[in-house]
């Protein structure tokens, strides 16, 4: 009998948290045509990136190994679009509810909000994979890739240790549109840039100013795209690796933990202020 007071609530949280993945799935149908230019946009900044490895080969000469650079900067790239997909799909649920009219229902729900934002963040993991995994494929048919020394399974745990960092990062984002209706998207905008800027995508971090180097080693997507770079361009393995994973992790069910409490605590503030009842 006591078990089976304890087993309740979880499986009704299980399934609250099932319910969050598909409502999100029915907005991102919702706005197909929007999700159809955001992919087009990330496919050709992915190629147009990529394309500067051989477009470097082509200016310095036989100095410079086109295809090893044009891997360097596919790797960074596909996994910042990886990233952000994560990071964005979770702050814009916030702003999409505020479109549907949705959001006081949401928090009205009967579950708690770390059911409602644990929802949110595995269906922005399992969307982001979907989605970099056709970019990869694309890529994969303009590009004759050098993989023949990668570590692909080190690479893919890399992958997906990095995105629990980034959904804590995803809901401190979300907090943005739900203080400010008008401009918290646009404000998220500006830490996915700052992000995007130390983080060593397209460059190693080390020719970046000192006190840029600090700001990335807070940045858990440093180390996802160093790790990642290590494991496909160099075959570094998991054993190398597991003292960072470790680190990274635990990093990240900490970012979590606090996104999910600072979350709760603007929700309280916007409630008591009624920024919920604004439409942005």
């Amino acid at each position: 009998m006591r078990a089976e007071l304890f087993t309740r609530p979880v499986r009704r949280e299980l399934v609250a948290t099932w319910g969050f993945v598909a409502r999100n799935l029915h907005l991102t149908k919702r706005y197909w045509g929007w999700e159809l230019v955001w992919f087009a946009y990330s496919l050709t900044s992915s190629l147009a990136v990529a394309y500067i490895g051989l477009g470097t080969e082509r200016l310095a000469g036989a100095a410079v190994d086109g295809r090893a650079l044009t891997l360097y900067l596919l790797v960074g790239t596909l996994v910042w679009a990886y990233l952000s997909q994560i990071f964005y799909v979770i702050s814009e649920m916030v702003a999409w509810e505020r479109w549907e009219g949705t959001i006081e229902y949401t928090f009205m729900a009967p579950s708690l909000r770390l059911t409602q934002l644990v929802g949110t963040s595995l269906f922005a993991v399992i969307y982001g994979i979907i989605r970099t995994l056709l970019i990869l494929a694309a890529a994969a048919a303009f590009f004759d890739l050098p993989l023949a020394g990668a570590d692909l399974p080190a690479a893919g745990l890399w992958l997906l240790v990095g995105s629990v960092s980034f959904v804590g990062f995803g809901i401190l984002a979300g907090i943005m549109p739900l203080l400010f209706p008008e401009r918290g998207v646009q404000m998220t905008n500006v830490l996915a840039a700052l992000l995007l800027l130390v983080s060593g995508v397209y460059y190693p971090v080390e020719v970046l100013p000192a006190w840029m180097q600090a700001l990335a080693r807070g940045s858990p997507a440093t180390y996802v795209i160093q790790g990642l770079r290590g494991a496909i361009l160099e075959g570094v393995g998991l054993e190398s690796a597991a003292r960072p994973l470790v680190y990274l992790a635990l990093g990240g069910v900490g970012m979590i933990l606090f996104g999910t409490w600072a979350f709760s605590r603007a929700e309280r503030y916007a409630k008591r202020t009624g920024r919920l009842k604004r439409s942005g």
